[in-house]
């Protein structure tokens, strides 16, 4: 189910929302959560609620093993329980391409593999890092195993983060599995940030989507204007679809009395790729710092060891988000510069002019962007070549020219201003405006959501692209 679909909008919230605030008593109302998670997961893949359901049982029965235990019996009931979450993730998101890749190796001694084309549930990648995440922290005694399991299975399956993130801590809401307050003035704070993402996704990423798609699907060769429309319209689509989508879901949470982390700060406003990747998806790169690089040493074992843990974690980082090379070359190239900029290029930076540290970023990210969007390795390398000008440099094709209209260009206009800046930020000068401040933001949240309702009903939208991750 989609946050931006008639279904979702006009009756699967109203609903929950209904019968969350007709309930009394925080398990009852988990129990209302627990059941709207289901159904909307149910939705789309009803195949495999029965895996999120197992694998909601099987961490709760995990963690409480991992708590009881102590020395190594400790460590290995939490190598077993992480290799388990790890096995599921990779038979569903990496069968094929483990079969794939070793095909073309074994062909020359005339053994032939056969992909097993197995599904990928959706947000398995977000919901096995909760996973692992409560699993480790509780071995580290960062809090005691829950003996609830509904609490267990609502910190796992909570709809607004169930499918593209953010990636929650346990800790960031243990205490309002149990304890939440409800208002209505965090209802209204609630609503208004999801309408801003919903308008996000629909008004600014998917306007742009045709772009990227003429780009990178329709066009063989692009040249340099195409290649470049093509590419920056990805750039921006693909920001404000995430960050649309993180937006609504810490809405969504407020609504029903969870603070959710923020996911994006402008990450286009960056002066180097490290300050970038703690801007850009922050709780993924803070999952990755916490369980990954810090584990395998950090930067604490010298110069060689950091670039080594770095480019690990990189390579990983492109591989969750897909199971393809250009994903895992995506991550090493992130990988790469990041090495550099702790080697001395990051202290270059600093003493930079600020315009050409902001332009060095933000042509790295977008470079790195093609890697992530090309279907394969061969367009990858033909988007590049047409930014550098080397598949010529004329007009836009007809496949592109039918592509770009007004809405693009106001699409381009407002979301290159939005990405880099950010939303306007104000303080009250005199408590006595406030209230007549409040009535302009109900007034913007009300024209943005006319608009996206608008698109919504011209049947323009399309599905969040973080959800094939």
């Amino acid at each position: 189910m989609l946050f931006a679909s008639p279904t979702f909008l006009f009756f699967f919230l109203p609903a929950c929302l209904a019968v969350y605030f007709a309930v009394r008593g925080i398990r009852a109302k988990n129990a209302v959560l627990i059941g709207a998670s289901l159904v909307f997961y149910a939705w789309g893949e009803p195949r495999f609620v029965p895996l999120i359901a197992a694998m909601a049982l099987f961490n709760y029965g995990a963690a409480l093993a991992i708590d009881a235990r102590e020395g190594p019996a400790r460590r290995w009931a939490l190598g077993l329980a992480a290799a388990a979450n790890l096995a599921v993730l990779g038979v569903f998101k990496y069968a094929d391409f483990v079969v794939g890749s070793l095909d073309p190796l074994l062909a020359p001694a005339g053994v032939a593999l056969e992909p097993p084309h197995i599904p990928l549930p959706l947000g398995i990648s977000f919901f096995t890092f909760h996973c692992l995440s409560y699993l480790i922290d509780t071995f580290r005694r960062r809090f005691p195993a829950n003996r609830r399991l509904s609490e267990v299975a609502l910190y796992i399956a909570l709809f607004p983060q169930l499918i593209a993130g953010p990636i929650v801590r346990y800790k960031t809401i243990a205490r309002r599995l149990r304890v939440r307050r409800h208002s209505l003035g965090l209802v209204s704070a609630g609503l208004r940030i999801f309408v801003i993402g919903l308008a996000q996704k629909l008004l600014l990423a998917d306007p742009l989507a045709p772009l990227a798609n003429a780009c990178f699907d329709r066009t063989a060769r692009p040249d340099l204007l195409e290649a470049w429309a093509g590419t920056l319209a990805y750039a921006l689509q693909i920001y404000f679809d995430f960050a649309g989508y993180s937006t609504m879901a810490i809405g969504l949470g407020l609504v029903f009395g969870f603070r959710l982390p923020r996911n994006f700060r402008t990450p286009y406003a960056s002066r180097s790729i490290t300050e970038f990747w703690r801007r850009w998806h922050i709780s993924l790169s803070t999952w990755f710092r916490d369980y990954l690089y810090i584990p395998l040493g950090g930067n604490r074992s010298g110069a060689a060891a950091t670039y080594r843990n770095l480019v690990v974690v990189f390579l990983l980082c492109g591989l969750w988000h897909g199971a393809s090379w250009t994903f895992v070359l995506w991550g090493a190239w992130h990988g790469l510069f990041l090495v550099l900029e702790r080697a001395g290029l990051g202290s270059m930076l600093r003493r930079a002019p600020p315009p050409a540290a902001w332009a060095y970023a933000l042509i790295i990210v977008v470079l790195g962007w093609v890697l992530f969007r090309a279907p394969h390795m061969s367009q990858a390398v033909e988007v590049w070549r047409g930014l550098v000008g080397l598949n010529g440099t004329g007009g836009f094709g007809a496949t592109m020219a039918l592509a770009f209209r007004k809405q693009q260009l106001w699409a381009f206009a407002i979301g290159g201003l939005l990405a880099v800046f950010g939303l306007p930020r104000r303080r009250l000068p005199r408590l006595r405006l406030g209230p007549a401040l409040a009535w302009g933001d109900n007034a913007a949240s009300l024209v943005l959501l006319g608009a996206s309702l608008l698109r919504i009903a011209a049947g323009t939208y399309s599905p969040f692209l973080y959800f094939r991750f």
